[in-house]
């Protein structure tokens, strides 16, 4: 005797069995999970960084080398003004490489998305090439890691410039952003000095701690021999107003930076010399 069972059963029976098989959840890798949020960060840029056709890094030898392979150097890459750092603590390995005579390549990763988005100001309005690469404690905050590039890009400034022979030296620039207006004037005299006036009114721009911009500022002025004056002229965005000074900072030391021919390559200096005290 044979049972028949009917089509409408069947179809249920193997509807439920493909639901049941659907709702079955991916096994998940538990170690990319644990990563702090930081790291995750850190990571994804890079890959991105790496996918990303339009934009430039440096190589080892200073070429501007785009990725779709082809390399493109310039007289300026070649003979331009390049300084390269590489500093080792217990809390961060920073290494820094800026070109002064660069055309404005950003090639930035420091696992902090603002110091990143405010060094692509930097190289881009200061046409400087900057290439950062930046690990550190930031588990426990951003201050080290903050700190140490900071410190990495004043040495690397120190290096590129030599004897600073032949460049205009002061640099002057008033830079706005929307509501924000920002003033910025250096003098790479070799006394290093700071005079900050920011009125922040926020105490993070995303999960960067803005008390660290003014740190930042110290510790480049610190190494890199430059008395820096940055004024607040208005503002009221957070990130309007650090913005603005990044991009002011950029202009004036592409001011400083850059040649004067009626110098004819002597120093801008009554004294004859332009050292860091």
């Amino acid at each position: 005797m044979e049972l028949s069972v009917p089509a409408r059963l069947v179809h249920l029976s193997i509807s439920s069995t493909s639901s049941r098989r659907l709702l079955v959840k991916p096994k998940t890798n538990l170690s990319r999970k644990l990563l702090p949020i930081a790291t995750q960060y850190c990571s994804s840029t890079r890959r991105m960084n790496s996918l990303t056709t339009p934009r430039a890094s440096l190589n080892p030898d200073g070429d501007s080398k785009h990725n779709n392979g082809s390399a493109s150097t310039s007289s300026a890459v070649d003979s331009g003004r390049i300084g390269e750092v590489k500093r080792v603590t217990k809390e961060t390995n920073v290494s820094v490489k800026i070109n002064v005579d660069g055309s404005g390549v950003a090639d930035s990763s420091t696992c902090i998305p603002f110091l990143d988005h405010m060094l692509d100001q930097l190289a881009s309005h200061g046409l400087f090439d900057v290439h950062v690469r930046a690990t550190g404690d930031i588990n426990i905050d951003d201050h080290h890691t903050n700190e140490d590039v900071a410190l990495a890009i004043g040495t690397a400034l120190l290096q590129a410039l030599g004897d600073r022979k032949g460049i205009n030296r002061f640099g002057d620039f008033t830079a706005p952003l929307d509501e924000a207006l920002i003033h910025v004037s250096l003098d790479l005299s070799g006394r290093p000095h700071l005079n900050y006036d920011l009125q922040i009114p926020t105490q993070r721009v995303g999960t960067y701690d803005t008390q660290l911009v003014e740190h930042f500022f110290q510790s480049l002025v610190n190494t890199s021999g430059m008395t820096l004056h940055i004024r607040q002229l208005a503002g009221k965005n957070s990130h309007h107003i650090i913005e603005a000074t990044f991009k002011a900072f950029a202009r004036a030391l592409r001011q400083a930076t850059e040649y004067d021919p009626r110098r004819r390559g002597t120093i801008p200096s009554s004294k004859g010399v332009l050292l860091r005290s």
